[in-house]
């Protein structure tokens, strides 16, 4: 195999195909790409076999072939050569040069012949979707996914398509995240993505191009123009997240989120101190007083709040709330409450078009 390929757009293709290995396999096999070279395009792959990475690029191919080259001493190597065209050739041993410049590599390759394939998957019934509407779909759910193994249908998000509306839902033992939006399709699916891989696709989601989506019982395949990307989908029940989101309030408040933010941050390094991040939040008339204790000293703020129904008290985590408020990118928010014991609603429109749920810490009795 030889072939020649400009550095920038080799280095990108390697550095998308890098966030399918992990490092982490048994196999070493699964520690490299596969490269192969076919009628002036070059195409490279790599998996953890629960998630994988195709993309290609054009080059300048002078003779067909594959090789297998350890992931990150190839990505470091090419990296680090000059803005130039590199030159690649593989021997009939994989023994692999790799020229630039005044500069040359010889690398020991692998045989092709011990690369797992990607799963093949009928392309045929896709959904299409813009890439920068995905990825900001992705962002506002992601983070509220379970991080522990505990119940591993929860590291996951939901996809689910119903009366042509699209819902991503993510959720842990302590809070809630639901983003919809309306989807030109008529078809009806759920399907639980790991978070882990859908962290990964976000970042390869970089411009306003569309992406199609093709789901098959046990995997979703994500194609963009030069790049597939395929991921196992978790099995299981997940939980039925429209009963936990209550449907009535007795308590609202609109406050703007970056006020709320930086009060709560502040708030939150006492908090920090007793491993508890526990701040409590006095709601009344026009303001929200946020307190919280520590051994090392307490700390109080103010923030300017309208509020609709009585006063109430209550109690959260605030790291819960900075993830949430963090992402939010509106002057305004609302935030919903039953009772102090009851869940906090948070919304950035009337719409519920995006919706956070937070469980309170218990304080008070009932």
């Amino acid at each position: 195999m030889k072939f020649i390929c400009y550095k920038n757009e080799l280095l990108n293709s390697i550095s998308i195909v890098q966030k399918a290995v992990t490092g982490k396999s048994t196999l070493p096999i699964l520690d490299g790409i596969l490269i192969k070279s076919v009628e002036n395009v070059l195409s490279l792959t790599a998996t953890d076999l629960d998630f994988g990475i195709e993309t290609k690029v054009n080059c300048t191919v002078q003779s067909n072939g594959s090789v297998v080259l350890n992931s990150r001493l190839f990505g470091d190597i090419i990296r680090k050569l000059p803005d130039e065209d590199i030159e690649i050739e593989v021997d009939d041993s994989f023994n692999t040069t790799i020229k630039c410049g005044k500069s040359k590599f010889n690398l020991v390759g692998q045989s092709p012949d011990e690369f797992p394939e990607l799963p093949s998957i009928n392309e045929n019934a896709m959904y299409t979707i813009k890439q920068d509407f995905l990825r900001d779909m992705i962002k506002d759910v992601i983070f509220a996914a379970a991080q522990d193994e505990t119940r591993p249908i929860l590291t996951g998000v939901l996809f689910e398509v119903k009366n042509s509306i699209l819902s991503m839902v993510a959720l842990d033992a302590y809070r809630l995240a639901l983003k919809s939006a309306p989807l030109n399709s008529k078809d009806n699916i759920s399907a639980v993505i790991p978070a882990k891989a859908l962290n990964e696709v976000s970042k390869i989601l970089v411009s306003s191009d569309d992406v199609s989506i093709t789901f098959t019982p046990n995997h979703i395949l994500f194609k963009l123009e030069n790049t597939k990307i395929i991921s196992r989908l978790l099995q299981g029940e997940f939980i039925n997240y429209r009963q936990i989101i209550p449907e009535e309030y007795k308590h609202r408040v609109k406050v703007n989120p970056k006020n709320l933010l930086d009060s709560i941050e502040r708030a939150s390094l006492l908090a920090k101190e007793e491993n508890t991040n526990l701040i409590k939040m006095d709601i009344k008339e026009d303001n929200m007083i946020i307190t919280s204790n520590s051994k090392y000293g307490n700390v109080y703020e103010e923030v300017p709040i309208e509020l609709e129904g009585d006063n109430i008290q209550i109690a959260f985590n605030s790291k819960y709330f900075i993830d949430a408020l963090r992402i939010i990118d509106k002057d305004e928010i609302y935030l919903e409450f039953t009772s102090s014991v009851s869940p906090c609603i948070l919304k950035t429109s009337d719409d519920n078009s995006y919706i956070y749920l937070i469980l309170p810490v218990r304080l008070f009795a009932d």
